[in-house]
Order: structure tokens, then C-alpha cells, then sequence
């Protein structure tokens, strides 16, 4: 199942609770994509990266070849907060008056901490990887745990219609503008008020062009994520009841989001030939699968069994593939 999916959607994305094994399984994909012949980019945009781990050399922010076909990166947090903020900054600059110069650097140090400035400037990014989608056969993204990665699920439409606000009120403002103008039948004072004719004019252009362009970005992503033929999303898990139980939330809210789940991975399951202790938790794990199948009943499902090694490196990651089947 999972190869077969890979295989047919051009951006996956595996998520799930921390610890299961998405890293794992997301670079064995990448992996066995890119031995096929295809050219596959690997990215994380878990703030915790193991990409470096698993592949045994360093992988960072700027995308780098990890063997032939295959491409990976590691979205920093840090990074992409400083440089989103340099970005908005030089924006807000050119736009102010330079006597709020002050301003704005006090507003972006406070946005810094922001609740929800991580996600935002996350999802810059995520996009404009989907936007270079085109570059490669497959891009697979390798998410954070499940409650961050439902609420970057859930960002494309909030952004949105945020933006869409700021453009209306934008407008509004605009309309507000111009009654005064016309009003004020004395040019120099609306001049004084205003600033130079060309100024405003230019600098609303400015503004609109900002908007718009991020307005058309994040509805190319929403776009991009509710269609089952460019994107799907996959929940890596382990037979437990707690990582059961965020499965089922997880498919929930990003159905709310409008991406469904298209498949389940059940990582490290325990072989059904176990005897002792181990039989006695295969016997369990299957109580916890059932529940799973039974709240998510029409979503693929497929089980890897528990490893006797860790799996580091490409040959381990190729090999750990290859029991996958089609």
C-alpha cells in the first residue's frame, strides 16, 4: 500500500505522535522513490530533526544531495523566523514613514515571540517548497508530532482570510481616503495630511502587491493540500493505545482542514510468530488496531514489523523498504 501511494502522489506528507517512527519511514520512501529512477526531495519540518541522524551526516536548512535522486533539508525554526521578520521588515520599512522606523522594530521583536509565529513563518516556507514541487518527481515532508502539525494543517485557510481582511480593510481605507480628499477643497492641507500625491499611491501599490502575492501563495497551498491527485498525508503510529487514540484525532482535524487521510503505517508491530511476552503484546496491540480500524474504517492500513537494529543509513533504509512490497 504505502509504496503504491508514494509512488502516485507527487507531495506526502507522514505525520503522527512523536516517537513512532515517521522520520524513519519517511526517508525509507525517499529512499526507495529515489532508487526507482525518480527525483525525490526529503524535507523536516520537525523542530527536533533527525534527518541528519538517520542518513549518519549533516543535513541542515539549505537542500542538499544525499544520493543520486535524492535531495533533503531541514526547515530551522529559528532560521526561518529570522529571516520571515528581515523579510516583513524591510517591507514595513519601505512602506512607513522613516520617523516610525523605531516602531517597527519594536512591533517585529514582540512579533518574535508571538503565539503562532513559528507555525506562520513555517508554513512560508512549506509553501514555497510546494511551489518548486515542480522540481522533483515527489516531495515527502517529514512533519512535527500531531498537535503541531493539525495546526499547520489548519493555517492555509486561516492566512487566507486574513489576508483577504486586510485587503478589504485595505480597500476601506482606501474609499476613506479618497471621500476626504474630496472633501478637503484645500490642496496644500490635504497635501500636509497626506504627504506627496505620488507617495500614498505608490506606497498602497507596494502594499497591495504584498498582500496579493501572499494571498495567492496560501491559497496555491490550500489548493495544493485538498486534492488527492498532488497531495496526501499519511499517520505513522505504533499499536498503543495513546498513539491510536492521536490517530483518530489527527485524521479528524485535518478532515476539517479538508485533507484526508489517505493511509495508516503501523511501525514496529510485533511479529504474529512471537511467542511469551511478546505474544501476549502482539495480542494486545491487535485490541488497540482494532479500534483504530474501527474509528477510520475506509483508510488504507499498513503494518511494518519491529526491527531487531536501529536503522541508520541508506543501505538499512533501502533494505527496510524492500519488506514493504507494492
Amino acid at each position: 500500500m504505502l509504496l503504491n501511494l508514494a509512488r502516485a502522489t507527487p507531495i506526502l506528507f507522514f505525520g503522527g505522535k512523536g516517537g513512532v517512527g515517521k522520520t524513519t519511514v519517511a526517508s525509507a520512501a525517499a529512499v526507495a522513490l529515489s532508487r526507482e529512477g525518480r527525483r525525490v526531495l526529503l524535507v523536516s519540518t520537525d523542530p527536533a530533526h533527525n534527518l541528519g541522524h538517520l542518513f549518519e551526516r549533516p543535513v541542515g536548512p539549505e537542500i542538499i544531495a544525499l544520493a543520486a535522486g535524492l535531495w533533503a533539508r531541514e526547515l530551522d525554526p529559528e532560521r526561518i523566523i529570522d529571516n520571515h521578520l528581515s523579510e516583513v521588515g524591510a517591507a514595513l520599512r519601505r512602506l512607513m514613514p522613516v520617523h516610525l522606523a523605531g516602531e517597527v522594530d519594536k512591533h517585529l521583536e514582540l512579533a518574535r515571540h508571538a503565539p503562532g509565529m513559528t507555525e506562520a513563518a513555517m508554513l512560508e516556507r512549506i509553501a514555497e517548497t510546494v511551489e518548486q514541487a515542480a522540481d522533483y518527481d515527489h516531495v515527502i515532508f517529514d512533519t512535527a508530532p500531531s498537535g503541531h502539525t493539525a495546526q499547520l494543517m489548519a493555517l492555509p485557510e486561516l492566512m487566507s482570510a486574513w489576508t483577504e481582511g486586510l485587503l478589504r480593510r485595505r480597500d476601506r481605507a482606501d474609499r476613506l481616503q479618497g471621500m476626504l480628499r474630496g472633501l478637503d477643497r484645500d490642496q496644500s492641507r490635504s497635501d500636509a495630511v497626506f504627504g506627496d500625491d505620488d507617495e500614498p499611491a505608490s506606497r498602497d501599490a507596494r502594499v497591495r502587491q504584498i498582500l496579493n502575492r501572499r494571498r495567492s501563495r496560501f491559497a496555491n497551498l490550500r489548493e495544493t493540500l485538498t486534492d488527492d491527485r498532488r497531495a496526501a498525508f499519511v499517520i505513522v503510529l505504533t499499536a498503543e493505545r495513546l498513539p491510536v487514540l492521536e490517530t483518530i484525532e489527527l485524521s479528524a482535524a485535518l478532515g476539517q482542514s479538508g485533507m484526508n487521510v489517505a493511509g495508516l503505517v503501523v511501525n514496529k508491530r510485533v511479529p504474529a510468530q512471537a511467542t511469551g511476552f511478546l505474544a501476549e503484546r502482539h495480542d494486545q496491540e491487535a485490541r488497540h488496531l482494532a479500534t483504530l480500524q474501527e474509528a477510520l474504517p475506509g483508510v488504507p492500513m499498513q503494518q511494518l514489523p519491529l526491527e531487531s537494529a536501529d536503522i541508520l543509513g541508506l543501505e538499512a533504509l533501502a533494505a527496510f523498504a524492500a519488506q514493504w512490497g507494492d
